[in-house]
């Protein structure tokens, strides 16, 4: 592996480099559409079109191993893992400093020479890629990520995952970043193939608008079950009365995510596209790993009878298990009401929160947090497998509570004073991961991203560089 500078990171090649301005002089005046925050209105009718093809080596009923990017030994390891398809993750499970951002660039001929099936998931269009300026503005995690993976290997592009869609100008950006790369490479157009994650409220809600913006590439929409959740409770969970379930309330048994998972497979069999399903992400217990794995058969087995052809593992040893699930469906469901606005929102009221679980909530985030200031974007904890996705939920879960008063069952309402006592007694105030949690859990608002807030307090820049 080739010696990289890690302070601040560069693109790996002046081909890259190229391809980067030639990206960020194209989208230079859409910034201020594409950060506003998604729409909850309803969608208007879209024209009638069809999605992109499924690529020919994605094959359905497939378990696609996600590998965070600059994990080099796990990426290697998952190469030869039996995986039928493999995602490099610069999104969720990726911690962007320096060092990380620099080696998973530098990494990627590598791993573009592997004869697998390769998915690639570039950081959100929000995230910016501090050190680096085009034409003298900050550059986008997103636009960088994509000139480095499109340029790593010629003759040799992977398909892509584009998270946290949330609005058309968000597709619209991504259809003219990829029209952008195409003509720049030389590559006839629709060549790219992308799926789009469907994690957000906003992005459930106009999903057949977002695909129907990028159909000329998009061939299916990816549940991303956590981020929505998470979605789901910072948008709504102003306007609730009741606190919000904990997440273990908030699983695919939930009507309103029946409703979620039932709505994104109705769109992809509307327009021709591949429903891939969510990850699953248990650690098994390595003396006794059975329950974990009959867990993973029986989620994906409920996928595959709603529809899903695809989905995720979160470890080499979930791969058979989500392969025989998504192979086994479940008996059909009853026939389900159709989906409304009122049965997405409908979370049930929980009641008095057990305070133990409370607690674990904001250890969560504590945790994954402090993991990734230190450069680990995933870590198992309590036999789950944890990312931002995770503590993102996590701490929307602890903004709701605090904002309504959870009662809690000891007798006590979990409230700002509440919050801080619980928090000081997991962490001193003067972390970073502190700092980080106080700052969105006691915000008026729910803020948008936690690794853009970590960027606007300048935390990233103490931490990631010390």
């Amino acid at each position: 592996m080739p010696v990289v500078s890690v302070n601040p990171p560069d693109l790996p090649s002046p081909a890259a480099r190229a391809l980067a301005e030639a990206l960020h002089a194209a989208l230079a005046d859409v910034w201020t559409a594409v950060d506003a925050p998604g729409p909850l209105d309803a969608a208007p009718p879209v024209p009638d079109y069809r999605a992109a093809p499924v690529p020919d080596d994605l094959s359905a009923g497939r378990a696609e191993l996600i590998v965070e990017a600059s994990d080099l030994p796990a990426l290697r390891a998952a190469l030869s893992s039996g995986a039928d398809a493999v995602v490099i993750d610069f999104d969720d499970t990726f911690a962007p400093t320096p060092a990380n951002v620099a080696a998973a660039w530098a990494a990627l001929p590598e791993w573009l020479a592997a004869d697998v099936p390769l998915l690639a998931r570039p950081r959100a269009l929000y995230a910016p890629q501090p050190g680096l300026t085009f034409a003298g503005r900050p550059a986008r995690g997103a636009l960088c990520d994509l000139a480095a993976l499109l340029t790593a290997r010629p003759g040799r592009v992977p398909h892509l995952y584009l998270p946290k869609l949330e609005s058309v100008p968000q597709a619209r950006a991504w259809a003219t970043a990829l029209r952008v790369a195409e003509g720049h490479l030389g590559l006839n157009p629709g060549t790219l193939r992308v799926c789009l994650q469907i994690e957000t409220l906003p992005g459930l809600l106009h999903m057949d608008a977002l695909l129907a913006e990028l159909s000329e590439w998009a061939f299916g929409l990816n549940a991303g079950r956590w981020d929505y959740v998470f979605s789901l409770v910072k948008t709504t969970g102003a306007d609730r009365a009741a606190p919000v379930p904990p997440r273990a309330g908030l699983g695919m048994d939930v009507d309103a995510m029946q409703a979620y998972a039932q709505a994104l497979v109705d769109v992809c069999r509307a327009r021709g596209a591949q429903a891939v399903g969510g990850t699953a992400a248990v650690s098994p217990d390595p003396r006794d790993p059975t329950p974990a794995l009959e867990a993973v058969r029986a989620d994906k087995a409920r996928e595959a009878a709603q529809g899903f052809q695809g989905a995720w593992a979160g470890l080499p040893e979930l791969l058979d298990a989500v392969r025989e699930g998504l192979a086994t469906p479940a008996p059909p469901p009853p026939p389900t009401a159709p989906v409304t606005r009122e049965r997405l929102l409908a979370l049930p009221d929980p009641g008095p929160l057990p305070a133990a679980e409370v607690r674990d909530t904001l250890g969560l985030a504590l945790d994954v947090f402090g993991a990734w200031f230190a450069g680990r974007g995933v870590i198992t904890r309590n036999g789950r497998i944890e990312d931002t996705a995770t503590a993102e939920l996590a701490r929307a879960l602890l903004w709701q509570w605090v904002h309504v008063g959870a009662p809690l069952d000891d007798g006590s309402v979990f409230d700002r004073a509440a919050y801080r006592t619980l928090r000081r007694a997991l962490r001193p105030d003067d972390t970073p991961e502190a700092r980080l949690l106080d700052h969105v859990v006691l915000a008026d608002a729910a803020p948008a991203y936690v690794p853009l807030e970590a960027h606007r307090l300048t935390l990233t820049e103490r931490t990631f560089h010390d």
